[in-house]
């Protein structure tokens, strides 16, 4: 239980950025170095987490926590997850005002804003390859995207109708193996 609250609490804490920047750090440890889990599942678990409310970060903890020691590894894990952003957000909000002027502060936050979309970047191409996403089906995510982005489309409809689409094409269309 130890080494799972160490192991998201070092993850929560030298990340920026959130959850899904939180992804390659989570499947660093869990996945290829301590292999709790294998790739496969992990996919299937950010799929789930991203699917849930709440924080993303929270739920890939909460469900990987669970899968290896019940109800007290997930508890474990999601403080362990949680704790790091409180407490720096705490001492953020008790000093911000007096430094939020101060120029390499800014030039700080503003250096830190690159380095989080690389951090998103890299979950996503490899949650890309995992799902199986090549030249021939790489239209779907990208008209999703450009629904949502363009045009306002709720995502909950986009995933409604990929949903449908997935299983009209598994029920009609698909070659039967």
């Amino acid at each position: 239980m130890k080494s799972l609250f160490l192991t998201f609490f070092r993850i929560g804490l030298f990340t920026i950025g959130g959850g899904y920047a939180m992804i390659p750090l989570i499947e660093a440890e869990v996945v290829n170095k301590r292999q709790w889990i294998d790739r496969t599942l992990f996919t299937d678990l950010i799929a789930v987490a991203q699917s849930c409310p709440g924080v993303f970060a929270i739920n890939i903890s909460i469900f990987i926590g669970y899968r290896l020691r019940g109800v007290p590894g997930a508890i474990v894990t999601a403080l362990g997850t949680a704790l790091p952003s409180l407490i720096i957000i705490l001492a953020i909000a008790m000093f911000f005002r007096n430094f939020q002027n101060v120029p390499w502060v800014a030039a700080m936050f503003a250096g830190i804003r690159p380095a989080v979309v690389a951090l998103l970047a890299i979950p996503t191409w490899n949650m890309t390859k995992s799902a199986g996403v090549s030249l021939i089906n790489c239209w779907i995510p990208v008209a999703s995207a450009m629904l949502i982005w363009l045009l306002g489309v709720n995502p909950i409809y986009i995933i409604l109708a990929a949903g449908l689409g997935g299983y009209l094409y598994g029920q009609f269309l698909k070659p039967s193996e």
